[in-house]
């Protein structure tokens, strides 16, 4: 569409007077034909489309100076709030002129104080990167220098959004601050530029506000007695960076140069160290019993009454434990680093070796506070390992990828929750792989799949359990075991979705359980016997399945006998006559030929013989279903299906009155008693290992014998 007619078009339909009937029914008078309508819808659609874009774009721009407004009046509120704050310095100043007063000798001793208090270093590293407040402001006592190092703290996290909170810890003040460059671990990529605030308890990580001049918003506080530094080694073009560890991650940062670098990681140390033993005073302090104080002075005082004493009893010396070793020293800082780095076996054997060196040892205060700082990395190991195990994680790899993570929660002492953990990531293994297996047409091939898929697992489990748990307590096999019955019933599950729900044939549900059945079995060759708890769960679907063919057959049979004319059967040709001596034969049927006549007649009726054949074909595919929870149903089905074609012989038999019919009757009960239910009782008795009472008690009553031509009461 050419730029003259879209403007046309559009200048149309945004009139004020355009009537949207009035213009489709002038357009409909206009074209010709369906061509022009299709052309014109087109240009119509054009311009819709059009439009919608130069909404998004005027949307889009709009939000954009949404935002940079937004951003602005931030910028002015934070400049408002420092112009408060510095009126209300400059206020504090003015009240505080009257001091300048004081003698020469007594505001230089308040100085003095003041810097001894503060120290050089501090003072340095305290104000880098901004200005602290007024230079020169009066100080009017020996504890300004702790208000001061406050008051710095407070202006310069003015400066940082986010991070008000900070403001509220008692004795908090700065140490050192300065700008930096953080790097992506893996890749050494540069990802952004950072100030680092680092207090007398905490480093604070401040991102860069390019738009903010000299603006910095919160990004993470980290606890210095959880922080480990290391140092990177330079590796050109990508020098003068140190990492800092600190579970669950890792961060990289570059300085400005060497030197700055230098007194990062100094200043840390330091600091870490400060802290460190103000923790370990303040533990000794609390530790040190009230009475100590009173003792000494009393063993101080010469005129105090020697006879009043009681006796002294004389005290054991306590055994010195010396932690003044480096190893020991640098033990907790090699954990992090150990945990940072995913090194599971070397944080073990630090903690096996400490272990061991403290084993004998008294529990002094020192070994105590040592404890508990390594109980807080085992605390820390601990949930790297359980994370490693945890469903949410990688599946791929089989039961081997959890030998690292479940070895070394072994050696931590903790069996139980090793245990717990190897076999739930298994059951969320087992469980994906029979969710992703594709769900073949035919049901057999996707049965094999799902066997092979199921028991290699299980065995694979197995075999892995026994390798990573051997030598421990046997409670640990007997939840393996409940672990192995719940994954069989997801197994089942799966198995009969696919096999009773959908209502195969039970030719088709036979060969399934009897494939599951043989895989099972290759259990046993590591001492893991399920096939029991495979028939429990199997049970109901199999009964439900025999249940329902042998309706089947039943009503088959049924309207077999409705439509019998008790005639012979002729086969028209000598192919179908072996074709039938054949399927006699594969049923059990040895004798057949003595019911063949000349040519391709059977002298037998086709409603015996289609029962003969049907019956078999249960029976043998009911075998296969077979075990002992099964053996009453099976039992009390044959009998059913029996009986119903036994029950229309013999009312055919009472009711026929044409003596050749009769004879041709009696002829296929002597089929049905001496050939068919012999074969039945014999195959039943093979396939189960005991014979079928039932099955012989039903060929002697009663009415089996009046169908027996040999009885004295066949003819009514």
């Amino acid at each position: 569409m050419s730029d003259s007619g879209a403007s046309r078009l559009r200048r149309q339909l945004e009139s004020g007077g355009f009537e949207a009937r009035l213009y489709v029914k002038q357009l409909s008078q206009q074209s010709d034909g369906d061509r022009d309508l299709q052309e014109h819808r087109q240009r119509v659609q054009a311009l819709a489309e059009e439009t919608a874009q130069n909404l998004k774009r005027n949307v889009y721009q709009n939000y954009r100076q949404f935002i940079e407004t937004a951003r602005e009046i931030s910028y002015l509120e934070s400049e408002m709030y420092q112009l408060s704050h510095l009126l209300t310095e400059q206020k504090s100043s003015l009240e505080s002129i009257p001091l300048a007063l004081l003698p020469a000798a007594a505001a230089g001793a308040a100085s003095g104080e003041d810097a001894a208090s503060s120290g050089p270093r501090d003072r340095r590293r305290g104000q880098a990167g901004f200005l602290p407040g007024p230079a020169g402001a009066p100080r009017d006592s020996p504890t300004t220098g702790e208000e001061g190092k406050q008051r710095t703290l407070t202006t310069l996290l003015e400066k940082v959004e986010g991070c008000r909170h900070l403001l509220e810890s008692p004795g908090q003040y700065l140490v050192y601050n300065g700008d930096l460059v953080e790097y992506e671990a893996d890749h050494m990529a540069q990802l952004q530029r950072v100030h680092g605030f680092l207090m007398n308890d905490c480093l604070l990580v401040a991102t860069w506000l390019p738009q903010r001049r000299g603006m910095y918003r919160y990004n993470a506080l980290y606890q210095l007695d959880g922080l480990a530094v290391v140092n990177v080694k330079d590796n050109p073009p990508m020098k003068d960076m140190f990492k800092l560890l600190m579970f669950p991650e890792s961060r990289i940062f570059q300085a400005e140069n060497a030197k700055i670098k230098r007194e990062w990681l100094e200043v840390l140390e330091e600091t870490k160290r400060a802290l460190s033993e103000k923790k370990r005073r303040e533990q000794e302090e609390a530790a040190t019993p009230r009475g100590s104080s009173q003792v000494t002075a009393k063993a101080s005082n010469p005129f105090e009454d020697d006879d009043d004493e009681e006796p002294a009893v004389p005290e054991v010396e306590e055994e010195k434990v010396d932690l003044s070793v480096e190893w020991i020293q640098e033990l907790p800082e090699d954990l992090d680093v150990c945990i940072a780095q995913r090194d599971f076996e070397g944080a073990v054997d630090l903690l096996d070796k400490l272990n061991h060196y403290l084993e004998d040892k008294p529990s002094s205060p020192p070994v105590k506070e040592l404890r508990a700082k390594v109980d807080e990395r085992v605390r820390q190991l601990t949930e790297v390992l359980v994370f490693e195990l945890s469903p949410d994680r990688s599946l791929r790899g089989g039961p081997k990828a959890t030998r690292r993570a479940v070895s070394q929660l072994i050696r931590l002492g903790q069996c139980t929750k090793a245990c717990e953990l190897f076999l739930r990531n298994r059951a969320a293994a087992v469980h994906t792989a029979i969710r992703q297996l594709r769900i073949e047409g035919a049901t057999l091939l996707y049965i094999h799949k799902l066997c092979h898929v199921f028991f290699t697992s299980l065995l694979e489990t197995a075999r892995e359990f026994e390798i990573d748990f051997a030598g421990t307590d046997s409670g640990c096999y007997s939840a393996f075991v409940v672990w192995a019955r719940s994954a069989m019933g997801m197994f089942v599950d799966a198995f009969s979705k696919q096999v009773f729900d959908s209502k195969e044939s039970l030719s088709t549900a036979a060969e399934c359980v009897k494939v599951a059945k043989e895989h099972c079995q290759q259990l046993g060759e590591i001492g893991l016997d399920l096939t029991f708890i495979i028939h429990a769960l199997l049970v109901k679907d199999i009964q439900g399945a025999l249940h329902s063919y042998k309706e089947i057959i039943i009503e088959a049979t049924k309207h077999r006998n409705s439509e019998e004319m008790w005639r012979r059967m002729n086969l028209m040709t000598p192919e179908a006559l072996s074709k039938l001596k054949e399927e006699m034969r594969s049923c059990g049927v040895s004798n057949f030929e003595q019911y063949t006549g000349d040519d391709c007649w059977v002298n037998l009726s086709y409603t015996v013989v289609a029962f003969t054949k049907q019956t078999m074909g249960f029976l043998e595919e009911a075998l296969k279903l077979y075990f002992p929870e099964l053996h009453m149903v099976l039992l009390e089905s044959l009998v059913e299906i029996i009986l119903v074609a036994v029950q229309h012989v013999d009312y055919s038999l009472r009711c026929e009155q044409d003596p050749e019919k009769k004879a041709f009757i009696r002829q296929n009960a002597s089929f049905l008693y001496e050939t068919v239910l012999p074969v039945v009782e014999k195959r039943f008795e093979e396939g189960v290992g005991k014979p079928a009472k039932q099955l012989q008690d039903l060929r002697n009553t009663s009415r089996l014998m009046r169908v027996n031509p040999e009885s004295t009461t066949s003819v009514v």
